[in-house]
């Protein structure tokens, strides 16, 4: 007869989140668009800017300035395309966007909460302080939300991208519908297959893993226009948004309950194994 015994493993009480699915030829659909929106960033990068040759040259420079002036003298770079201040790159620049979307107070109107404030308002009241700038009526202080956040996670360990289905489920819960923008959940795009050497030739840096997408890049110049509008479209069109249970059941950021989730404690039954005997 098989003897068994009880094992107990604890487990999370928040549930897996898992990545949208989408189908292989809508990700190359997809890819192909980016890809053709953010050309004009790596052509702007590649005909303007010089690539950096490390600290080696600075150091000879600093070192031997009279060589330095017979170099030509500099050009003035052309602006970027109107694309650019609508795309975010890196995993840190996009993961603090998304921190900073999912703050609460930050995206409340009227600033932070006079809570989150009470606590400074003793040290800042010793030192006189000039009063605040006046908002001019129509001003933007925060940047747009995002949109579209692109992640390419194969090639890569599951530890750098792994966050950014909790983030962007609660990045899209502080953002509210409008007239212009009825659904304004952000949509998070996982590619399956290696894509970072085209994208990073389509932006003309060495390396690239995630980008993002802000809203409002539809009216980026009418070059990127039709591009922007087409891409934000066929996404929202063929991506659902992020779904987080727990999420949902605790009632979004704005509302939550602030309950106490008990920690899952499972029961196994495993079996004993035959003790061996140690040879004398």
């Amino acid at each position: 007869m098989e003897r068994k015994k009880i094992v107990h493993a604890l487990d999370t009480p928040y549930s897996a989140v898992e990545w949208p699915h989408i189908s292989q030829d809508d990700q190359d659909t997809i890819l192909e668009l980016l890809c053709q929106l953010l050309a004009p960033i790596g052509a702007h990068r590649e005909s303007f800017i010089t690539p950096s040759k490390g600290k080696r040259k600075r150091v000879r420079k600093a070192n031997n300035p009279a060589g330095s002036g017979t170099e030509k003298p500099v050009e003035p770079i052309p602006p970027s395309p109107p694309i650019s201040a609508h795309v975010d790159v890196g995993l840190s620049v996009i993961s603090r966007g998304l921190q900073a979307m999912s703050r609460e107070e930050d995206n409340s109107p009227s600033g932070p909460s006079p809570s989150s404030t009470k606590n400074t308002t003793k040290i800042e009241s010793k030192t006189p302080q000039p009063p605040p700038p006046i908002a001019e009526p129509g001003s933007r202080t925060r940047p747009p939300p995002y949109s579209i956040v692109f992640v390419a996670r194969s090639g890569q360990s599951s530890a750098f991208h792994c966050h950014f289905p909790q983030m962007v489920a609660l990045a899209s819960q502080t953002q509210q519908p409008t007239n212009s923008n009825p659904d304004p959940a952000i949509r998070l795009v996982g590619f399956s297959r290696a894509c970072e050497d085209r994208l990073s030739a389509a932006l003309g840096v060495p390396r690239v893993s995630s980008v993002a997408l802000r809203a409002g890049a539809e009216s980026s110049g009418p070059e990127g226009v039709s591009q922007a509008r087409g891409l934000v479209e066929f996404v929202r069109e063929r991506v659902a948004p992020v779904d987080v249970a727990w999420l949902r059941e605790e009632g979004g950021v704005g509302k939550r309950k602030g309950g106490f989730l008990e920690t899952r404690i499972e029961a196994v039954p495993t079996k004993v194994g035959v003790k061996k005997v140690k040879a004398k």
